[in-house]
C-alpha cells in the first residue's frame, strides 16, 4: 500500500506542470491545476512516509525495466520515510505558496516551465530516496539536478541568474561523474547493480575508493565547505520557494547519499569519522562566519544551509566514531542527531526563505541595508522570520534545540570514554557547537533588527504590504511544526529508533528516549512556548490601551536625524567579521575624511565567496589563457587539418606494420 501512495505520489507531482500547462501557461486556472495536484501527490506521499516511519521493517518492490543492467527495484524503509516526509511537506508548501509568490499573469514568461521544472525536482527527489537500483538511482538523481538547474535559472534574462545557474550546472556535472564511479567500483566489486549490499570492509582499497568517492560527490550535493560553491548564488537567486526546496531538502540528497554509503559497509575506519566530524566543524563555523558578513537576505540564509550541513556531518562523523571504537551510544546519538537535524533544518530553513521570499515580494529588494521596519507593515512574516530565526539558533524552546541536544549529549560522552585523543577531539566539539550557536545569535539579532526594527532606511520598505494567506498558510504550517517537534520531542522517539536501525546493527540496541532527557526537556520548552504566548498576549493588550507619544530617536546632538543614522548590517557585524577576516578576506571601501566639510561619501564592504572567487576561477582563467595556444594547431584551415589526418594514418600504419 505505501509502495503503491508513493508512486502515485511520484506521478502526480511530476504530472503538476505539465497538466498546469495544458490548461494554459498564462491562467490562474493553470496556477491553481499546479497547485491542486501537487498538494494531492504530496499528501499521499506523506501517508506513505509516515506509515513507513511508524514501523520496523523494509518493503521491496521490483519490476522488469528496458534499461541495460537496470531493474526498476524500489525500497521503502524509515530512513527513506524520514526524507520523504521533507520532501513532500516541502514541496506541498512551495506548490501552495506559489499561487501568491509567482502567479501566472505576474510572471507570464517563467510561471509555466517554473511549475513543469518543480514538479519534476520533487519527483526526483522522491524517486531518488527508495531507489535500490543504482541505475534508478542515477537517473532519479539526473532528474534531480536538471530540473533544479532550470529551476534556478528561471530569470535567465539577468546576468547573475545566468552566473549563478551556470556554476551549480558545472558542480552538479562534476558531482554526478564522481557518484557515477562510485557506483561503477560498487559494480566492480559485487558484480550487481542491486544496492541491497550489506558487510563491505572500509578498511580494503575499494572501501576507501567507495568513501572518497561518495564524500566528494554527495558531499558537493550538500553544499559541504569547500564543495559548497554553487549553493549561496543558487539559492539567492532561486525563486523563493525553490530556494525553500533546495535549501530544505536537495541538499539533503547529499546527506542521504552519505548515510545509505555507510550502511553498505559492516566495519569503518576510524579515521573516516573523524574526517566527517572535521569537514562538519569546519562547514558549521566558516559557513557561520560567511553569512554573518552578507547584505543579500537571501545569501546569508543560503551560507547557514552550509553551516547547519556542518552540524549535520558532525553527528554523522560522531556516529561513524562510535561505530569504529564500538560504543553504540555515539553512534545512536550521532545518528539521531544528524537525522533529527536533517528534519529541522529542513523545516525552519523553509520556513525562512518562504519568509524572505514574502519579505522580497512586499519591497522588491533584497538588500538587507535597504529594508527596516517592516514589523508594523508585515506583522505574520515578521513573527514567521523571527520563528525561523530562534529554531535555526538552536535556542529553546524551538525544534532546533532538541536535535542538536542529541549531538551535544554525544560529544560530552564521548569525553568520558577512554578513547584517548579521539574522545578528546569529540569533545572539543561541543564548544565549537556552542559558538556557531553564539554567531548565529549575533547573525540573526542582525538581520531581525536590520530588516524588521527602526525605520524604512529607503523607499522599499515604505510601500511594503503583508503577503497574501496562499503565502502566509505554508509558513504558519512550517512555523508550528518547528513549535510542535519542541514543545512534544517525545514524539519523534520511535521514529529515529526505527532510522537507525536501517543504517547498521549497532543502534536498534539503545533508544535516543534512554540517552537523552526528552521527558522533562519537552515540558520545560512547553511551559517557556505557554509564557511567551501569554506575556505576548498581556504587552499586546496593555500597548493597545496606552496612548504613546512618538519624537524623534535621541540624536546625540545632531540637529536632522535620518534613517540613514540607524544601524546597518555592515556596521552591526562589523567586530565579528573582522575576527575571521583572515578567512573571509573582507573587502572595504572606507571614506576618507580630508576636510572641515567633506563631500557626500559612501562605505561599502563585501566578503567574496572565497572558494570559487579566490581560488577556482583563477584556476580555470590560468587554463583558459594555457589553452589558448592550442590555437595554433587549429586556425580554421580546412587543408591543414586533412594534412592531420593523413599524418595520423601513416603514424598508425607504420605502428601497425
Amino acid at each position: 500500500m505505501n509502495i503503491a501512495l508513493v508512486l502515485v505520489a511520484v506521478s502526480l507531482a511530476a504530472g503538476s506542470g505539465l497538466f498546469a500547462a495544458a490548461a494554459g501557461f498564462r491562467t490562474r486556472f493553470g496556477d491553481w491545476i499546479f497547485a491542486c495536484l501537487m498538494t494531492l501527490g504530496c499528501a499521499c506521499g506523506l501517508v506513505a512516509a509516515f506509515g513507513s516511519m511508524l514501523r520496523v521493517g523494509t518493503v521491496v518492490w521490483s519490476h522488469p525495466w528496458s534499461v541495460p543492467g537496470g531493474l526498476f527495484q524500489i525500497r521503502l524503509d524509515a530512513l527513506a520515510g524520514m526524507f520523504l516526509g521533507q520532501i513532500f511537506l516541502i514541496g506541498a508548501a512551495g506548490a501552495i505558496y506559489a499561487l501568491g509568490y509567482w502567479p501566472a499573469h505576474k510572471h507570464p514568461r517563467t510561471a509555466g516551465r517554473l511549475r513543469i521544472f518543480y514538479g519534476l525536482m520533487v519527483a526526483g527527489m522522491a524517486l531518488l530516496v527508495i531507489a535500490e537500483n543504482s541505475i534508478l538511482f542515477i537517473f532519479s538523481w539526473e532528474i534531480m539536478a536538471i530540473a533544479a538547474f532550470f529551476a534556478v535559472s528561471t530569470d535567465d534574462h539577468l546576468p547573475a541568474v545566468r552566473e549563478s545557474g551556470f556554476v551549480y550546472l558545472v558542480a552538479t556535472r562534476v558531482g554526478t561523474l564522481l557518484i557515477i564511479a562510485m557506483f561503477a567500483v560498487l559494480r566492480a566489486v559485487t558484480g550487481s547493480f542491486s544496492l541491497a549490499i550489506h558487510g563491505l570492509s572500509g578498511a580494503s582499497s575499494i572501501g576507501l575508493a567507495l568513501f572518497i568517492l561518495g564524500l566528494l560527490g554527495f558531499g558537493m550535493k550538500a553544499g559541504l565547505m569547500p564543495l559548497h560553491v554553487w549553493l549561496p548564488g543558487a539559492h539567492a537567486n532561486a525563486p523563493s520557494h525553490v530556494s525553500a526546496l533546495m535549501s530544505g531538502v536537495l541538499i539533503k540528497m547529499g546527506i542521504y547519499g552519505l548515510i545509505r554509503l555507510g550502511s553498505l559497509f559492516d566495519t569503518v575506519p576510524l579515521w573516516w569519522g573523524l574526517v566527517l566530524f572535521g569537514l562538519g566543524i569546519a562547514s558549521a563555523v566558516l559557513g557561520v562566519a560567511f553569512a554573518i558578513g552578507q547584505h543579500d537576505l537571501k545569501r546569508l540564509l543560503a551560507y547557514h544551509s552550509v553551516e547547519n550541513i556542518g552540524i549535520i556531518v558532525m553527528g554523522l562523523g560522531l556516529s561513524l566514531i562510535g561505530r569504529s571504537t564500538g560504543h553504540p551510544t555515539l553512534v545512536a546519538l550521532g545518528l539521531a542527531g544528524a537525522l533529527l537535524h536533517t528534519w529541522n533544518h529542513g523545516l525552519f530553513k523553509a520556513l525562512l526563505f518562504l519568509s524572505a521570499g514574502s519579505v522580497i515580494h512586499a519591497v522588491g529588494t533584497r538588500e538587507i541595508d535597504a529594508l527596516g521596519g517592516l514589523f508594523r507593515k508585515l506583522p505574520w512574516t515578521s513573527i514567521a522570520f523571527l520563528t525561523g530565526a530562534v529554531a535555526i539558533c538552536g535556542l529553546p524552546p524551538l525544534n532546533g534545540f532538541i536535535s542538536e541536544l542529541f549531538i551535544y549529549i554525544g560529544m560530552l560522552r564521548a569525553g568520558l570514554y577512554e578513547l584517548g585523543p579521539v574522545g578528546v577531539i569529540a569533545s572539543l566539539g561541543a564548544p565549537i557547537l556552542a559558538l556557531v550557536g553564539a554567531l548565529a545569535v549575533a547573525c540573526f539579532v542582525k538581520v531581525f533588527g536590520v530588516v524588521f526594527l527602526g525605520g524604512p532606511r529607503s523607499h522599499h520598505g515604505s510601500t511594503a504590504h503583508e503577503s497574501p494567506w496562499p503565502m502566509l498558510a505554508p509558513m504558519a504550517l512550517l512555523a508550528a511544526c518547528c513549535v510542535t517537534i519542541g514543545a512534544l520531542p517525545f514524539l519523534v522517539v520511535s521514529i529515529l529508533d526505527h532510522a537507525s536501525v536501517v543504517w547498521g546493527t549497532a543502534p536498534h540496541q539503545l533508544s535516543v528516549r534512554a540517552l537523552a532527557p526528552l521527558g522533562p526537556i519537552g515540558w520545560l520548552n512547553l511551559t517557556l512556548i505557554v509564557a511567551v504566548v501569554l506575556v505576548a498576549i498581556v504587552l499586546a493588550r496593555v500597548s493597545s490601551r496606552r496612548r504613546v507619544a512618538k519624537g524623534p530617536t535621541w540624536d546625540c546632538g545632531y540637529s536632522s536625524p535620518s534613517p540613514s543614522m540607524q544601524y546597518t548590517a555592515s556596521s552591526f557585524a562589523d567586530g565579528i567579521v573582522d575576527m575571521f577576516g583572515s578567512v573571509l578576506r573582507l573587502r572595504k571601501n572606507s571614506p576618507t575624511l580630508t576636510q572641515p566639510f567633506p563631500s557626500p561619501s559612501r562605505f561599502e564592504s563585501h566578503v567574496p565567496e572565497v572558494v570559487l572567487d579566490l581560488f577556482i576561477t583563477p584556476i580555470f582563467r590560468w587554463i583558459g589563457r594555457l589553452a589558448s595556444w592550442a590555437r595554433i594547431i587549429q586556425p580554421g584551415s580546412s587543408h591543414l587539418y586533412v594534412t592531420y589526418i593523413l599524418a595520423t594514418l601513416v603514424v598508425m600504419l607504420f605502428i601497425w606494420h
